[in-house]
């Protein structure tokens, strides 16, 4: 019976020994036959295919860290992400402020291989009327984004009812003040809220600050000192163009209406503050603000970025700030100016699609919210200003919900293509007032026949 079992038992065991023997031939088999069809290039592994380089060329507009550090790179990075088969680069060129427009322009009168530039929302007009921007309806409308936009600001990117570039960020204004100069004045902020009162504040602050070169209030002058006039034409009711009709060489065109009643009384009280001993200056009035040169300023939503080496709160403890221009009475809603920059695609640019998706790529909540944050700007977005994003901004800017709120009492000016001459004469005519050469109503009078001339009348 044992002898069975043993033979049964040899048996298995031969058996296992066998199929072993059989695998491992199999194998062999296997592993040559693969051999001579990869010899004989009958089967081959797949090949690597090398990614397409693609360039794209921006010529964009200072500070540069917010181009380098945030945008461009996180935008490239997904818009990869969507191409696997590009290699994607943007090779860019950062201007300074004061020299971009002029150089812009140049290189895209001369056709330049360009694909993105960042637009000025003032400059929009005249580089669209050059036939220097690619039309951006259609991509626009496929988009089908810009309902997310503040209605504000999505005027602004329509020139001759065309889309020429998407407002990326913008900016509002409004009164800054310290709060331990004020204190030590026995001034009120809330007396800076009315213009009669705002006067007799800036008296108040001047003869009780004097001693320790402190100016009361800051009048801003020099080359955009027609931005911070603007809001008070706005607020009475006033715009600085307006279509009309019977132009000698269009059916409607814009005439200028700066010099209305409503621009007269603006410019009164301008004049107002000049006598009550409100200087206008033409330096660095952000630094000067921060160096307590000035006890109150109408100044931008940037201005927190002049105080570097505090935190938000620090900065909300010391300097207040009330979210609106000064306004004749209680009964006048306020008004703001707002800046910012669009994107645009050149028009000779041969890479549009692409470009388009670069722009949207950096528009993208998730991207752009970053970048906003850490530059203290402010949204275009009403997800971003208002939205589940908003939580990341509100951390880091300070005032940020008063700021926002002045975005529906925003105004762009306009970006016809003569606005920048229109701006000169306006810069002018509040200067002959300043200097006491003009009254209000004669300098806006004579500064509009010029804008008038230039708009082609």
């Amino acid at each position: 019976m044992s002898f069975g079992i043993n033979l049964l038992e040899r048996s298995k065991s031969q058996s296992k020994h066998d199929n072993s023997t059989k695998c491992i031939c199999l194998l062999l088999i296997t592993i040559l036959g693969i051999s001579i069809l990869l010899t004989a290039g009958i089967f081959s592994p797949v090949p690597t295919f090398a990614k397409e380089k693609v360039i794209l060329n921006a010529l964009l507009v200072e500070p540069k860290d917010r181009w380098e550090k945030s945008l461009i790179p996180m935008a490239v990075q997904n818009l990869t992400a969507k191409h696997p088969e590009l290699d994607i680069q943007v090779n860019y060129t950062v201007l300074p402020y004061n020299y971009a427009r002029e150089q812009m322009l140049k290189a895209l009168g001369n056709h330049s291989n360009l694909d993105l530039i960042s637009v000025d929302q003032i400059w929009l007009g005249e580089f669209a009327d050059k036939g220097y921007l690619t039309d951006l309806n259609n991509y626009s409308k496929t988009w089908g984004r810009l309902d997310d936009w503040y209605e504000s600001n999505l005027d602004g990117v329509v020139y001759n009812d065309k889309i020429y570039g998407i407002w990326a960020w913008t900016d509002v204004r409004s009164i800054w003040y310290w709060k331990d100069l004020l204190n030590k004045s026995a001034i009120d902020p809330n007396s800076l809220k009315r213009w009669d009162t705002y006067i007799e504040s800036a008296k108040k602050l001047n003869g009780a600050l004097k001693d320790q070169g402190t100016q009361g209030v800051e009048l801003i002058g020099g080359p955009n000192s027609q931005n911070e006039w603007y809001p008070y034409l706005w607020m009475l009711g006033g715009s600085i163009v307006e279509n009309r009709p019977n132009h000698p060489t269009k059916e409607f065109y814009w005439f200028p209406s700066y010099n209305s009643t409503q621009g007269v009384k603006a410019l009164e009280f301008f004049k107002r503050l000049v006598n009550a001993g409100v200087k206008p200056i033409t330096i660095d009035f952000e630094k000067e603000f921060a160096n307590k040169k000035y006890a109150v300023m109408l100044g931008g939503s940037w201005l927190p970025g002049s105080f570097p080496s505090l935190t938000k709160q620090e900065i909300e403890q010391q300097i207040g700030m009330i979210p609106m221009f000064p306004v004749p009475n209680e009964n006048t809603t306020t008004s703001t100016i707002m800046g910012g920059w669009l994107l645009s695609i050149p028009e000779s640019s041969k890479k549009k699609d692409l470009t388009w998706e670069l722009i949207t790529t950096m528009l993208e909540p998730n991207i752009l919210s970053s970048m906003l944050a850490e530059y203290g700007y402010l949204p275009t977005q009403i997800p971003i200003g208002e939205g589940p994003y908003s939580s990341e901004l509100r951390k880091s800017i300070p005032y940020y919900d008063q700021l926002i709120s002045l975005i529906k009492f925003g105004h762009a000016r306009p970006n016809i293509a003569e606005y920048p001459q229109i701006a000169d004469h306006i810069r002018e005519a509040i200067d002959d007032v300043y200097s006491g050469t003009k009254e209000p109503k004669q300098a806006l009078n004579d500064a509009a026949a010029k804008s008038a001339r230039v708009l082609g009348w």
